[in-house]
């Protein structure tokens, strides 16, 4: 009996990690497995926190969560704080933020317009300037910015998420796809998202988390239905088809892990906002691998 109250009472509780991600279809797909307990996490518990990529950007300057997704624009400003996981990115092969407008404008007019954009340190507003550096951005809520533009509040805005995908049915006009205009200039993936992981934790604790995303985005993309079925709960204004393209377009082979071509888009998106000017300095990535 005693030996037993011993043993009880040196089991160690689990270590609490706090994992903050975006309330998307995408991100919970990805981590259906990890938020309905699919996978095993000894010595772990996480707790799951929703907010829009603009908050976890700024909350990761003052190292809030332990895991946090952040835009890639971000990065920089963080990198002494977080180091970037090597899996649960979200790239866009040949497509990404669009930017949209009433009006059919060619790409070159849109110079001096007011554009409604989801947030400074944002990837797809790091990419619109790298774009077009003369606009005048005004920063709203990802999911007002299709009303903004209706409404003429902004003369274009930058679409993130399913925005990218119905806007045809709203009557609004594509002006550039950022995706396709980054590929042509790259031949690269647009790096948009990735998961970062406080250093304070230590190399060891976060390679055990990296591979426990990598197993949840291995089981959503093995259980497609059953992860898509729960996603279904944060695809505002979209049925389940196009819910399941929108999916497919942010969680694939690339949010498995980046491999070199992945890495090295991140390397380049860093280094050609820094040289112009929108990202501090140095230009410098870190990976943690497994």
């Amino acid at each position: 009996m005693a030996a037993r109250q011993t043993a009880s009472k040196t089991e160690k509780s689990p270590v609490e990690i706090k994992l903050a991600h975006s309330p998307d279809s995408d991100d919970a797909f990805m981590f259906y497995a990890l938020a309905t307990h699919k996978l095993p996490t000894p010595g772990f518990k996480y707790t799951h926190i929703l907010a829009d990529i603009q908050s976890l950007n700024d909350a990761a300057l003052t190292e809030t969560y332990d895991v946090t997704a952040i835009s890639f624009a971000a990065y920089p400003a963080l990198r002494d704080k977080y180091i970037l996981l090597d899996c649960g990115a979200s790239f866009g092969e040949g497509y990404g933020p669009i930017v949209v407008s009433n009006k059919s404008l060619k790409p070159t007019e849109l110079a001096g317009k007011r554009i409604g954009v989801p947030g400074l340190k944002t990837s797809a507003y790091l990419t619109l300037k790298l774009f077009e550096s003369d606009f005048e951005p005004v920063v709203m809520p990802f999911d007002k910015i299709i009303d903004a533009v209706q409404n003429n509040l902004v003369e274009a805005g930058l679409l993130i998420h399913e925005g990218q995908l119905f806007f045809p049915k709203l009557g609004l006009h594509r002006i550039v796809d950022l995706g396709v205009w980054w590929q042509e200039e790259t031949g690269l993936p647009l790096p948009l998202g990735g998961n970062a992981v406080r250093r304070a934790l230590g190399p060891q604790i976060g390679r055990q988390i990296a591979k426990t995303i990598r197993d949840s985005v291995s089981y959503g993309l093995e259980h497609r239905e059953e992860a898509l079925n729960y996603a279904m709960q944060f695809a505002r204004e979209m049925d389940a088809e196009l819910a399941d393209k929108f999916v497919g377009m942010y969680v694939n082979n690339w949010t498995l892990g980046y491999g070199e071509k992945g890495q090295q888009a991140v390397k380049e998106l860093i280094k050609r906002g820094t040289k112009a000017g929108l990202l501090p300095a140095p230009p410098t990535v870190e990976f943690l691998s497994e």
